[in-house]
């Protein structure tokens, strides 16, 4: 079967890092079942072995061994594996799903302009399956990989646009699509977190009346803009805690806090436990900024 053949190549090529020599794929091996966070980006998850449920606002998305997780925007999402063990490890593939490839299929793929969510998941159809398998085929074969790797990427991008996910790929390649205008406030509050936020200004980002704005950006995200930059903040400041032990309050500011308090307890809420015992425990366990997949 061909989701046996992806399991074993995954399991032998996949590396700490998440990374291989193809491009826009990696592949991930996870025996731990604790809670993670983390932003996601735009890519096509598919699940070897293992099960992982996820979260994004109040949605709850669970996917298995054989189904795959589409994503369309970069959003922030907590989740654990399950069914897995250090012996039966989960493994998984993540292929990126780049607007620049997406987009001269569409002259060809059926018009579906509906909107859709940023995440979707699903069984992995047969033709799928075996255009996935081809391409991780060629970590074995790495003198074909410049050459056939982009057309079996360009394959795997196909069968999703005419696949059941088709109008939430589609998104990803249009320039003026709800999912691409809001994609601008996203990338905005993404590298601007710590700044204060108007939503009539991200409205005007996006090139929305704000109305219209709030109704796409739930839509996409199943949370607020605001919603969306406090977990954006909680996520970077667990990264820059973990790198920098012994300073909660001035890390707190750094990613917009003018209250300590403020700040430690969204931070227990999102993560269980105080800032400086989460970062300790974090550093102790190795695990942090170990690559999974969504």
């Amino acid at each position: 079967m061909a989701l046996d053949e992806i399991r074993d190549l995954v399991a032998r090529h996949a590396r700490p890092d998440g990374t291989t020599a193809i491009t826009g794929l990696r592949l991930s091996s996870v025996d731990s079942t604790d809670e993670h966070h983390s932003l996601t980006a735009p890519q096509l998850v598919l699940l070897a072995q293992g099960g992982k449920r996820l979260l994004l606002g109040e949605e709850v998305f669970e996917y298995r061994a054989g189904d795959c997780l589409v994503v369309s925007a970069e959003v922030p999402v907590s989740g654990h594996f399950f069914g897995i063990s250090r012996q039966r490890p989960a493994l998984g593939l993540g292929l990126e799903l780049r607007p620049t490839v997406i987009a001269p299929l569409l002259l060809a793929a059926p018009a579906d302009r509906r909107s859709a969510p940023a995440m979707a998941t699903g069984k992995a159809e047969p033709e799928l399956l075996d255009a996935v398998l081809r391409l991780v085929r060629l970590l074995d074969q790495p003198g074909d990989v410049k050459v056939l790797a982009p057309l079996y990427e360009q394959e795997i991008l196909w069968r999703l646009l005419t696949g059941p996910h088709g109008a939430l790929v589609r998104q990803i390649g249009l320039a003026d699509s709800g999912l691409s205008l809001v994609g601008r406030a996203i990338s905005w509050i993404r590298d601007n977190y710590a700044e204060p936020i108007r939503v009539a200004d991200l409205a005007r980002l996006a090139g929305m009346s704000e109305s219209a704005f709030h109704r796409h950006f739930r839509a996409v995200t199943t949370m607020s803009p605001i919603q969306y930059r406090k977990l954006i903040r909680l996520q970077e400041a667990r990264a820059l805690l973990v790198a920098r032990p012994g300073d909660v309050a001035g890390i707190g500011h750094l990613v917009g806090y003018d209250s300590p308090t403020q700040f430690s307890r969204e931070y227990r809420e999102l993560f269980g436990a105080p800032p400086g015992q989460d970062a300790a425990r974090l550093r102790a366990d190795g695990s942090f900024g170990v690559m999974q997949l969504p």
